[in-house]
């Protein structure tokens, strides 16, 4: 930045002097009509040249430099901050949100910071210096050039809100038309099916109507405002022309000086102007430098204490050396919970102790608060009151990284990453052979997926997996469970969705994860719990019920009339089938 400032304000020292150049020129060799000392005039010309246009390619080299580092460090800034925040930031802000503020805002930082840089110190200098040479050259002719920046100043400053403004809604409504172009594409398929091309065709003309409405705008301002600071120029030109040739001729100045004067009196309002358009930019900048400080001082919801991160490190630099071995023995004790958002306690004095292999199954309606648990068990979120101990020991007294390496999570809509079947494995374990990803995928026969597809294991999913079938990249996500031989598994019932030629080897692959393993089943379908060793009961966001399949049977409670529900439901399907 230093060097940005200082060959900047060399190239600014240069332009200056271009003007006494001309003038020596003319008062040294054109009145005169002689060439004696032009070859060392020549010289000394193009060395001048020469320094400023080396130092016009360093700036602009630097300035390049600098805006494209500081969006990189942003950006990276900002995704390592990312990676540290809690699962309900996600859950809470929009996808659209958080791209916005790491790829756009942090461009436009970065440009303005590098160029917009540039821009003031040479504008400041060059109009300090502009005004401080017009005053040696003649006093008088110098406050009639300044005579005119205050007027020059006002129409700019009108001009520059009003085009502040209609930039914004550019800006603004070009969003909107990106949000229609991406929503065009992914969901094209839905759009087919509900035969509505034509509302999506109708809406994004309307998108583009207002576009296209606020830019014709911007540029009638601009066709306005451009010809008024040309019309303030040429009347500076021409008071100086008809001042300054008046005084020529009565052999007050010379005509070199007039020359010189009237160069800096047109040259002058280009970088007035760009102070102007860089105070506007500056104003706006605020708004993208308040997003992206937002979202750097977005705190996480759950973190690690000082002395568990000196002991066993953080999310980006973890000290797994010290990281104990983990049995899978889970104790609520008096735990009461009420999610950050809400007033009411959807847990109170919850105690519940899970040994070591235990299969539980969390059931109840949609909507019920079926994921509680799992997300105090996955520390997502943390009690209010009481505490969560496994193996016996506070789990905020080790580390979130920890936990989230033993604990294997299925979701019932998979998502797997761009890249390959092989890698999308691996991702269980980044530290797998080759030979432990194939073993781990033949578990569950992705094997036989792999052997359909041209490049094997090397063939890739698309974005989100969006090649292969829900079953398909289902099985490719047990297989990264498996690989990642969890102490703790969680499965969002990974086959209330899924064909029925899939579904066996599902359940193959999730049968072999539950065996010794500590497990939670957020159950869709209560036939397939009915071997579970405890089944919880939700409603309304709290817990009225557990037990086991037979004796909540027995009781005749809320979970009968669930299952019982839902096996007419299941026999009146068969029926009509």
């Amino acid at each position: 930045m230093i060097v940005l400032v200082v060959f900047m304000l060399i190239t600014a020292v240069m332009d200056l002097s271009l003007p006494l150049f001309q003038k020596y020129a003319v008062d040294t060799f054109i009145i005169p009509k002689t060439t004696d000392g032009l070859s060392k005039f020549i010289l000394i010309y193009s060395l001048a040249l020469l320094l400023m246009t080396l130092s016009v390619n360093i700036f602009a080299r630097i300035a390049i430099v600098i805006e494209m580092y500081i969006g990189k460090d942003l950006r990276e800034e900002i995704f390592e901050h990312l990676q540290k925040l809690s699962l309900s930031y996600y859950n809470q802000t929009p996808v659209g949100y958080i791209l916005a503020r790491t790829m756009s805002d942090t461009n436009k930082i970065g440009t303005m910071i590098a160029w917009g840089l540039v821009d003031v110190f040479w504008s400041f200098a060059y109009v300090i210096g502009a005004f401080a040479a017009m005053m040696s050259l003649n006093f008088k002719l110098a406050m009639v050039v300044m005579s005119v920046v205050p007027f020059m100043a006002i129409v700019t400053a009108y001009f520059q809100k009003k085009l502040l403004v209609s930039g914004r809604r550019l800006r603004k409504v070009n969003s909107k038309m990106t949000g229609n172009f991406n929503e065009g594409i992914t969901g094209a398929r839905t759009s087919k099916t509900l035969v509505i091309e034509h509302k999506n065709l109708d809406e994004f003309k309307s998108v583009s109507f207002e576009m296209e409405s606020t830019a014709v705008r911007m540029a009638k301002l601009n066709a306005i405002y451009i010809p008024i600071i040309v019309f303030f120029g040429s009347v500076t030109s021409s008071i100086v022309l008809a001042r300054g040739g008046q005084l020529t001729m009565n052999q007050v100045i010379q005509i070199g000086t007039l020359s010189a004067f009237l160069s800096y009196a047109i040259n002058i309002f280009e970088p007035i102007q760009n102070l102007a358009r860089i105070y506007s930019e500056i104003v706006s900048l605020q708004a993208n430098i308040e997003r992206v400080t937002e979202l750097l001082d977005m705190e996480p919801l759950i973190n690690d204490s000082q002395e568990v991160v000196e002991k066993y490190g953080d999310n980006i630099n973890p000290k797994k050396e010290n990281w104990e071995h983990i049995k899978g023995e889970i104790e609520f004790k008096n735990v009461t919970f009420k999610y950050p958002d809400g007033d009411e306690e959807v847990l109170k004095n919850f105690n519940l102790h899970i040994k070591p292999g235990t299969n539980v199954a969390i059931v109840g309606e949609t909507g019920a608060g079926k994921s509680t648990l799992v997300n105090l068990v996955c520390r997502f979120f943390e009690p209010t009151e009481g505490e969560i101990l496994i193996d016996g020991v506070n789990y905020k007294e080790r580390s979130q990284l920890w936990l989230h390496s033993n604990i294997g999570y299925v979701l019932q809509n998979p998502h797997l990453f761009s890249g390959t079947i092989k890698e999308n494995i691996q991702y269980g374990n980044l530290d797998a052979t080759d030979e432990q990803v194939v073993k781990a995928a033949e578990i569950v026969s992705v094997d036989k997926i792999a052997q359909k597809l041209e490049d094997g294991y090397e063939s890739q999913v698309g974005e989100g997996g969006d090649k292969l079938s829900t079953g398909e990249k289902q099985l490719i996500s047990i297989a990264r469970a498996i690989l990642a031989d969890p102490k703790i598994f969680v499965l969002d019932e990974a086959t209330s969705s899924i064909d029925t030629e899939l579904e066996s080897l599902i359940q193959k692959g999730i049968s072999y994860l539950l065996k010794g393993r500590t497990s939670f089943i957020i159950a869709h379908r209560l036939s397939t719990i009915k071997k579970a060793d405890i089944i919880l009961v939700v409603k309304d966001g709290k817990i009225v019920e557990q037990g086991t399949h037979e004796n909540l049977i027995k009781a005749k409670g809320y979970y009968y009339t669930l299952y019982t529900k839902q096996f007419e439901e299941e026999q009146t399907f068969e029926v009509l089938k």
